[in-house]
């Protein structure tokens, strides 16, 4: 029975049988490089994973929300009044649902009540965007449900102010951009300033993505992300006092060496990280168009040097991932990906060397650290978008 066919009995068995039953989709994201770029203006290059958060959602004849995760059954039904939409520390994961329902009543649009059931396939702290993945399935659910007209850009940039202002994580718009547009097979290339953005093939060939999971949690909003963020707006102040810049991924190198007298030594390298990461993903992107993933593999690890050296966002357990992933023979790239301070890493692996490199790397790390790690093979696939019930049905 495929995940869709279990929500729906799961929503029966809650909340009873509905003719209006509908069926939405959001995957996870992982970046391939590009990272804390995004919320500087600077470029990303992530994909769209198979996996993601489904929701089966029926409509009420009453003004209630009642929100059900297969994923937290313990917190059992979460109800709330679409007249009283706060983020509330006990509704935990359901408000993230709440704040964009929030945002499309705000829009004007008649949301009515709902019972929604959601279930996810992201590993949960993995760092592969579940979070945005729950706005977006909600966003196309509400988008459909109650005809709203937004276009996915609109309804990804909403997400966005979801996160930042209702939830009160200081993100950029790349996880919810590439869990909203991605594209089968395909890799996003996305200037975050502009948001102008190019579909890329990714053509492995002889080669496979593996994710490898730290399993060490950590929560964003209380984590040194916020910190990273406001460090380098205050060194862009500092320096647009001088000169004519709108964001940190405007400043060169040169500009940077120039006037470090301007800034403290932590900005220095904040904003050097993300000089250099633009750098890096542009010319990630060309290899990637030319078929030169052996290049693709340098620039990856250089990424992944400098988030732990200049951006500090790394620790023991991504860097030592980093590090066993690297000594493996058939992988030519290995870097920490999201925001770090655990989460997960991205790999590309000869394909026919993927299960010893899951195996040693899995021993030696547990032997490390103390936990496993989980290791899964990416698969690129679409944005958020509805499921046919019919066709899940069949």
């Amino acid at each position: 029975m495929t995940l869709p066919k279990k929500l729906m009995k799961t929503m029966e068995d809650i909340f009873g049988s509905g003719d209006s039953n509908r069926v939405f989709f959001a995957p996870g994201r992982v970046n391939l490089i590009g990272e804390h770029t995004d919320y500087n203006g600077g470029y990303v290059l992530p994909c769209a994973l198979e996996i993601g958060t489904y929701a089966v959602a029926q409509k009420r004849k009453d003004r209630e929300c009642h929100l059900y995760s297969v994923n937290f059954p313990e917190e059992g039904v979460i109800t709330f009044s679409l007249d009283d939409l706060v983020n509330d520390e006990k509704d935990g994961w359901a408000n993230y649902p709440k704040g964009v329902i929030k945002a499309f009543i705000n829009k004007g649009v008649e949301v009515r009540g709902l019972n929604i059931v959601f279930e996810g396939n992201i590993p949960n702290g993995a760092g592969l965007s579940s979070s945005a993945s729950i706005e977006l399935v909600t966003s196309v659910m509400l988008n459909e449900m109650f005809e709203a007209g937004l276009s996915m850009l609109e309804m990804v940039e909403l997400a966005k102010e979801v996160e930042n202002e209702f939830i009160g994580v200081n993100c950029g718009i790349m996880d919810q951009f590439a869990i909203g547009m991605g594209k089968n097979h395909h890799a996003v290339m996305l200037h975050c300033d502009s948001l102008k953005y190019e579909y890329l093939p990714i053509k492995l060939d002889r080669y496979s993505i593996i994710i490898a999971n730290t399993n060490k949690q950590r929560g964003l909003a209380t984590s040194a992300y916020n910190e990273r963020r406001e460090s380098c707006e205050s060194a862009l102040k500092k320096l647009q006092g001088i000169l004519p810049l709108q964001t940190v991924s405007d400043i060169t190198l040169q500009q940077l060496n120039d006037h470090a007298e301007l800034l403290e030594e932590t900005e220095i390298k904040r904003v050097r990280h993300v000089i250099t990461e633009n750098q890096r993903t542009k010319k990630a992107a060309q290899a990637l168009i030319n078929g030169n993933l052996s290049l693709f593999g340098v620039l990856m690890n250089q990424s992944h040097e400098s988030l732990k050296k200049d951006y500090e966002v790394t620790g023991i357990e991504l860097d030592t991932l980093v590090e066993l992933a690297r000594k493996q023979n058939g992988t030519i790239g290995a870097r920490m990906t999201g925001a770090g301070f655990g989460g997960c890493t991205v790999n590309i692996v000869e394909d026919d060397k993927v299960e010893a490199f899951i195996e040693e790397v899995g021993i030696a790390y547990k032997e490390r650290i103390g936990w496993a790690a989980d290791f899964y093979t990416a698969k690129i696939g679409d944005g958020a978008k509805e499921i046919d019930i019919k066709e899940e049905i069949t």
